[in-house]
């Protein structure tokens, strides 16, 4: 395909003044746009907007088209000199290279800690440091990738295609051993990137574009009723009349008991987002001023972190105990005084150990078995999404498990309806008149 390349020059009229307006650059490459200042200015009855430069034989008119001639000349010359050492050339890169500041082309990994630099003063902010923790470990197996792969130290922003995406995930995958579904996570941030890149005309096509990183999703985690009633078991220490389980489920649960007060807050906060939805970060951030009367009972009404969307929920009996067993325990106005994400995971984990759940269990599993329990008894989904706090109800879809549990209770309520309705009495009778 022939390159197409061309430079015009044009007069900011918004940015007129006394008369006088600034003129400005376009280059224009393959589709790609970048524009300048040309750091001249002249009258706005001087300019020829249809010859692209000064109209006359004055000898201002003359100036500004010599000036104009020779920035032409020299955007011309660094077009051709990109493109005899570079495979695709931008206007951008053209447009840098005549201005001599930064560099002339995009690099993957110049380009990932610039990102990187401008995500760490947001965390803390609208960003969680997981992220960054994410972000910085692309950075590092990209790094590893290209050095063991192409045994450079980085690679042009115009070298990558599909087939670099491709190798990148088979080497995640395969020399790094990641399953498929950490492939996909660990694509995410790499897609950012590019993607952004090719938004501002520093590469001329997006290779995202016609490659899917496939996500392999699994079955979302979550624990059962029985499992939380273990949980709350252990919280209840042995309390057989305030419990709902079996007397052998109960002397079970009585035995086991948690004498750290760490892990017991653990447990009830997972306990909390159980019976709320409620995520990590945010029922860390609630304070009392989140706690609103509504209609005669109680409700949390906040903003997530992570979205900015707002959720409320009505706290039901077992959540606003927790929250009274921590009232004497509060730093300002804050609900709960907690810990790390990681830290308040580790003993979780070592919670379900000992109530015998072997599942790999993390705190947000307590959102997920919110979700699950809330659409199986019933709950329309449009209501959990808002609980939830998700921006597209397509993520709450994601919640929507048909357990072997609901499937019977589902097709016996089914039966039920039917029953009688149709007879039977005349199946596998033949009709002898068709015989």
């Amino acid at each position: 395909m022939r390159a197409t390349f061309k430079t015009v020059f044009y007069v900011n009229a918004s940015k007129e003044k006394n008369g006088v307006v600034p003129i400005m650059g376009r280059v224009t490459i393959n589709g790609t746009i970048a524009q300048f200042s040309c750091k001249q200015t002249i009258p706005k009855s001087l300019w020829d907007a249809k010859g692209n430069r000064a109209k006359g034989k004055s000898k201002e008119a003359q100036a500004v088209n010599f000036a104009l001639d020779n920035i032409k000349a020299q955007i011309t010359k660094h077009y051709q000199r990109l493109s005899d050492r570079e495979a695709y050339v931008t206007a951008e890169m053209v447009r840098n290279a005549y201005q001599g500041f930064g560099t002339e082309y995009e690099t993957l990994l110049r380009a990932f800690d610039r990102e990187n630099e401008a995500f760490a003063k947001r965390v803390g902010k609208d960003r969680a440091v997981r992220t960054y923790r994410k972000y910085l470990t692309v950075r590092r197996y990209l790094a590893e990738f290209i050095r063991s792969h192409y045994k450079r130290s980085d690679i042009s922003m115009n070298e990558l295609s599909e087939d670099f995406i491709r190798d990148y995930c088979l080497y995640l995958r395969n020399e790094v051993g990641l399953a498929q579904s950490s492939v996909w996570i660990y694509s995410i941030p790499l897609k950012h990137v590019v993607t952004a890149a090719h938004y501002n005309g520093k590469i001329p096509r997006n290779p995202f574009a016609l490659y899917r990183v496939d996500p392999d999703f699994k079955e979302r985690e979550y624990l059962t009723e029985e499992e939380l009633l273990r949980l709350t078991a252990l919280y209840r220490s042995g309390r057989l009349e305030e419990c709902t389980q079996t007397e052998e489920e109960l002397r079970s649960f009585a035995s086991i008991e948690l004498a750290n007060a760490n892990y017991a807050q653990a447990r009830d906060l997972f306990m909390f987002g159980a019976m709320t939805g409620i995520s990590f970060i945010d029922i860390k951030n609630l304070t009392t001023d989140n706690i609103v009367e509504m209609n005669g009972s109680l409700w949390v009404v906040s903003k997530r972190q992570k979205t900015k969307v707002p959720f409320q929920v009505k706290l039901i009996e077992e959540a606003l105990r927790i929250i009274k067993c921590y009232e004497p325990f509060r730093k300002d106005n804050h609900l709960f005084n907690i810990s790390s994400y990681d830290m308040v995971n580790r003993r979780i984990k070592k919670v379900a150990e000992k109530c015998g759940i072997s599942k790999r269990i993390s705190f947000h599993l307590s959102r997920h078995s919110f979700a699950v329990m809330a659409l199986n008894y019933g709950m329309p989904i449009e209501s959990v999404s808002k609980i939830l706090g998700h921006t597209d109800i397509k993520t709450t879809q994601i919640y929507a498990k048909v357990t072997c549990t609901k499937l019977d209770h589902d097709i016996s309520q089914f039966e039920s309806r039917i029953d009688g309705h149709f007879t039977t009495q005349e199946y596998g009778k033949r009709n002898n008149n068709n015989q």
